[in-house]
């Protein structure tokens, strides 16, 4: 049986589910480089290991039509992704073991993470595809690569210590916010608009593979935005 969908060719679901891992892999990196902990392989594999978890766990919910329904707020957010935005945002951000790490790791380096935003480029290859709509696509895609690509000039500023670095960080990270959560409000009231008048709308961020872009993404990137401002304006 083909668990892909066949909305779109089986070459981007494949590239889809390569690249995907890779922000998982940045981030495990960076929390051995810089953890403080006795073990810090020990940390890294077990941000691996929950990660697997959970992708697994909305895999499984994809194959079995756990976000097939139409609904407000859209299944896929009430089973993934606000789940996972809270268990970051109420307890991992208040780990101390985090606040250690947060603090010793450089802010050019939790700037510089930013680069896998360039997986955004999927919903420009989806609206391709016919599968999104235009609109969205373009400003969701075309506002993750922008953010991906700024990041690494927005980094190189802050370790030459470009006399507005600071300012820099601030305008870019708070770009970086808003669009994701743009993202997640676009795809809110497409939803809403699908369900009043048959309109188009995301139904392919709820089948599997992508699935996995508003499971992770939103509460992973808004996660590392807030890390990125705490780490500003708590001078460490």
């Amino acid at each position: 049986m083909n668990i892909f969908t066949d909305l779109v060719p089986f070459w981007v679901s494949v590239t889809f589910l390569l690249v995907i891992p890779i922000p998982i892999f940045l981030i495990a990196r960076i929390a051995r480089q810089y953890s403080t902990a006795n073990n810090p392989k020990r940390i890294s594999t077990g941000i691996l290991l929950f990660y697997l978890a959970y992708f697994s766990y909305v895999i499984f919910g994809a194959l079995q039509g756990w976000f097939d329904e139409l609904s407000l707020p859209p299944m896929i957010l009430q089973r993934s992704t606000l789940p996972m935005l809270l268990f970051l945002l109420l307890i991992v951000f208040n780990l101390p073991a985090f606040q250690r790490t947060l603090t010793n790791t450089p802010l050019d380096a939790l700037v510089q993470l930013h680069i896998f935003r360039l997986i955004g480029s999927f919903f420009i290859i989806l609206t391709f595809y016919e599968t999104l709509p235009r609109t969205f696509a373009l400003i969701a895609g075309c506002g993750d690569v922008i953010t991906a690509v700024s990041s690494l000039w927005v980094a190189n500023c802050i370790r030459k210590g470009n006399r507005h670095w600071k300012q820099m960080t601030i305008i870019w990270n708070t770009f970086g916010l808003l669009d994701i959560l743009l993202t997640a409000t676009m795809a809110f009231v497409l939803t809403k608009i699908q369900i009043e008048t048959g309109a188009p709308g995301v139904d392919i961020l709820a089948i599997f593979p992508f699935c996995l872009i508003p499971a992770f993404a939103p509460p992973t990137i808004i996660f590392l935005h807030l890390s990125v401002y705490r780490k500003l304006f708590s001078g460490n």
